[in-house]
């Protein structure tokens, strides 16, 4: 009789082994599909930074509504397609951003900025700033990347 007790208990443990390695098979499986499923860079996009100065009306004002908070907006105006990248209050001034890369994908359009903090505390000085960039492209129809 305790025979068939080990037996049972054995088949129940080597049940669950093998549900546990299917289950970490599942999961490595599916980590390699997300790394294939990124898209390949079709070609680099033209670019301006748009000054303050020539933004338009309501880009500018969205802004201004949204600068204490980091923000991430598109607008179309005719035949071109404005981003605008905010990274939302900093404690200093001093700061800039860097537009790494703009360019087009097969379904996508990605934005890679990065925020730049100030060189030195002298050049920072003590007020706040909202540092924000916006960029003037092609208006393409795609989906907008923000990295």
């Amino acid at each position: 009789m305790k025979k068939i007790v080990k037996s049972r208990y054995d088949f129940i443990r080597r049940g669950i082994w093998f549900i546990l390695c299917l289950v970490i098979a599942v999961f490595l499986g599916g980590c390699g599909q997300m790394q294939d499923t990124q898209e390949e860079k079709l070609r680099d996009l033209e670019f301006t930074v748009v000054a303050s100065a020539e933004q338009p009306q309501t880009l500018t004002e969205v802004i201004e509504e949204k600068k204490a908070e980091g923000f991430q907006i598109c607008y179309t105006k005719g035949e071109f397609l404005y981003l605008a990248i905010g990274y939302g209050v900093q404690q200093t001034g001093g700061y800039s951003i860097s537009v790494n890369a703009v360019y087009e994908t097969e379904n996508t359009i990605v934005v890679d900025t990065t925020l730049i903090g100030p060189e030195s505390q002298e050049a920072a000085g003590t007020v706040e700033s909202y540092p924000y960039v916006v960029i003037k492209i092609e208006n393409i129809d795609k989906t907008i990347q923000f990295l």
